[in-house]
């Protein structure tokens, strides 16, 4: 199974993701500052249960691609280190945004809170391209079930992004004023992130082509 090594820096590649801004995290931080916490909770929820369907799809879709075909896993592998390089641009490129920029929008009852987090996790494509492109990075078919592995990444990714987004969600208002005040740390958030997302995704290639 996966060693404590292999899980830490499986949790540092989910903590870099959740720390990028995206759909999911716009969604819940923007309900946070629009209609409260517990507006943000509820969204959250809805995220969560979207990150368990992406989780079951492709668990159960790449244990089959993997027995059937082994030579997918070295094409998946080097997928996910150049879209984690894709990532890495994205947080530094000249006019990114923070998702601590205030957006108006309606308020809306708890049920369709839950919804629209479901839904807006559900048809996220970064979470789906997560999932494909990394979990293969830390599967060893040769240590018995992919399946089992598969999972046990995944609640590892959803521990630690709805973590962090609690984390998020409960501080979101007083952030959301320092970071506008300030733009230097603005800055620094997406650097940060740029910087970690490309060292992992070199990381990654580096090891591809110490194996071959």
């Amino acid at each position: 199974m996966l060693t404590p090594q292999e899980i830490a820096w499986f949790a540092l590649v989910a903590l870099a993701l959740v720390l990028t801004p995206g759909p999911n995290m716009i969604y819940c931080i923007s309900r946070t500052l629009c209609q409260g916490r517990g507006a943000g909770m509820v969204s959250l929820a809805g995220v969560a249960l979207g990150f368990v369907v992406h989780l079951l799809a492709a668990s159960f879709g790449l244990t089959a691609v993997l027995l059937a075909v082994p030579m997918a896993f070295t094409a998946i592998k080097v997928t996910g280190a150049l879209y984690l390089l894709w990532l890495a641009w994205q947080a530094i490129r000249p006019g990114g945004l923070s998702p601590f920029e205030t957006r108006e929008l309606p308020h809306d009852p708890p049920r369709k809170l839950f919804l629209m987090g479901f839904m807006t996790n559900l048809l996220n494509p970064k979470v789906a391209m997560f999932y494909l492109s990394f979990f293969p990075q830390f599967l060893h078919p040769e240590r018995g079930d992919l399946l089992l592995q598969s999972l046990s990444l995944g609640a590892v990714q959803i521990g630690v992004s709805v973590g962090v987004n609690t984390l998020l969600i409960c501080f979101a208002a007083g952030l959301s004023v320092f970071l506008t005040r300030s733009m230097g740390w603005m800055r620094v958030q997406r650097y940060v992130m740029g910087t970690v997302l490309g060292l992992l995704a070199l990381r990654m290639l580096t090891e591809k082509r110490a194996a071959a």
